[in-house]
């Protein structure tokens, strides 16, 4: 690498980044840290070829030349990593998000280029199956995105999207384990407020015997049979003593206000995606913005997605097949 002193601003990665060997060198660090791998068939005795920048794998088989794009979000893209990288430094460490035409005014790419580059980014933020149940103190709430405000008042019942709410809303679970400054968040979207499904959701994700923070819905009541189940009725207060769900009150005003601020509007079918990168930020934000970006970077590779499985194309063909 040209320049060993990785970037810790904004100014500095895109200065750096500009430097495809910096860029190359950065990846395969993140990637590949005990040596480089053919993605393919897993051989570590691979020849790199200087010239085109790629590696060619001993073994005689398809895609036997490998680039560091093949199998991570950058796979197929035309974009130079200086682009991608740039992009994954902004949308990382941006609080409240960037939208696409953001990031296509400062990029000098399309508009539609750059909403498809972003959704790639928030497949690499995403922190996938949870191998381990939260513990300790869990707070536990549920919320609402999307539709107008003066159709609040309409009934939850009324889903004219499946897994949705009132008006067009989707209803969005959250838990958060306390730690102090440094708690952690999970969602979840959920198609109802049924006893069954949001105890349902708790079970899954928390350990039995922990204590449970809730607001006083009706749902939760069944929760005492497993946990040491406690809660405020907002009807009357919002804190009593350490039984509240303000660290989860905190994040959904995030959420909002990114949702609302910065992407206006956002499709039901597109929004666990922007439920992983706002939960990314949240469960990341005591690091500096070079901890956040040297996650995201390691977490590209496995994580794949095509224009047509992002828009609904591919499952939409797989339905007709059927």
């Amino acid at each position: 690498m040209k320049n060993e002193a990785t970037p810790k601003t904004l100014q500095q990665a895109i200065i750096f980044f500009a430097d495809a060997d910096n860029c190359l060198n950065y990846l395969v660090a993140r990637r590949w840290p005990n040596g480089v791998i053919c993605p393919t068939c897993g051989r570590n005795d691979v020849t790199f070829l200087a010239k085109q920048s790629k590696w060619q794998c001993k073994s005689a088989h398809k895609r036997r030349q490998f680039s560091v794009k093949v199998g991570t979000i950058f796979e197929d893209s035309p974009l130079g990593l200086d682009k991608w990288l740039t992009a994954i430094w902004m949308i990382t460490n941006c609080k409240n998000g960037v939208s696409s035409y953001e990031i296509h005014r400062a990029l000098g790419i399309t508009q539609k280029t750059a909403w498809f580059m972003i959704h790639r980014i928030r497949l690499a933020m995403q922190t996938g199956t949870f191998e381990n149940k939260m513990g300790g103190t869990v707070e536990v709430d549920e919320t609402f995105i999307g539709g107008l405000s003066r159709n609040m008042h309409r009934d939850v019942r009324d889903r004219r999207i499946k897994g949705t709410g009132g008006a067009g809303k989707v209803i969005v679970m959250g838990l958060l384990e306390r730690h102090g400054e440094g708690s952690k968040v999970r969602t979840k979207i959920v198609l109802d407020r049924s006893e069954r499904t949001m105890q349902g959701v708790v079970r899954e994700n928390v350990k039995s015997g922990c204590d449970v923070m809730t607001d006083a819905h009706r749902s939760y009541l069944g929760l005492s049979a497993d946990y040491v189940h406690q809660f405020v009725d907002h009807a009357e207060k919002y804190v009593d003593g350490q039984i509240h769900t303000n660290g989860l009150e905190n994040f959904w005003s995030l959420l909002k206000r990114s949702i609302k601020g910065t992407y206006v509007s956002v499709e039901p079918f597109h929004l666990f995606r922007y439920l992983d990168e706002q939960s990314f930020r949240f469960n990341e934000r005591h690091g500096k913005d070079a901890d956040r970006f040297a996650k995201v970077t390691s977490q590209l590779a496995g994580k794949r997605l095509t224009y047509d499985e992002l828009t609904g194309k591919l499952a939409d063909v797989r339905q007709e097949a059927i």
